[in-house]
């Protein structure tokens, strides 16, 4: 499977702990399958990372003004304690979907190497773009690349 390459089926359950928190759509699993034909921006983040309370603003903001058009966003949190997730969840709440990988599966088969990491997936499912950590800076250049992406034709 190429997973970082190409849409394909994967699908991890993931143990979901407590009711899930309204501002958000929390996934039972990942399938990337399921957003062929959409630009997908990937981000895996964990409760203890800084950058990625700073990140989850600007992700609902993505979500809400690019939507529309065809963008998913969906953010996995790596802790292997989902009470910490939940803690971060409450505090920053996401208009957008969340997964959780308490196993690491993602995190390993993504080859993360940093918290955040961003991938950004086309509509042709090939990763276009991947960036470790999140900062205010960057905001611009990750909004060219996703207008870029939205603009591609569908396959």
């Amino acid at each position: 499977m190429q997973l970082r390459r190409r849409f394909g089926i994967l699908t991890l359950v993931f143990v979901l702990l407590g009711p899930p928190a309204a501002a958000y759509e929390e996934l039972a699993a990942l399938d990337l399958s399921a957003y062929a034909g959409q630009v997908v921006y990937l981000d895996f983040w964990a409760s203890w990372c800084q950058p990625c309370r700073a990140s989850f603003p600007y992700m609902d903001r993505l979500q809400a003004d690019h939507g529309k058009q065809g963008l998913v966003v969906i953010a996995v949190n790596v802790d292997t304690d989902r009470r910490l997730a939940a803690r971060f969840l409450a505090e920053t709440p996401a208009g957008f979907r969340i997964a959780f990988d308490p196993s690491g599966t993602l995190a390993e088969q993504w080859r993360l190497e940093g918290m955040p990491t961003t991938v950004l997936i086309g509509r042709d499912g090939k990763t276009r773009f991947r960036q470790n950590g999140f900062r205010k800076a960057d905001e611009a250049k990750l909004e060219t690349r996703i207008a870029e992406l939205l603009d591609e034709e569908t396959p």
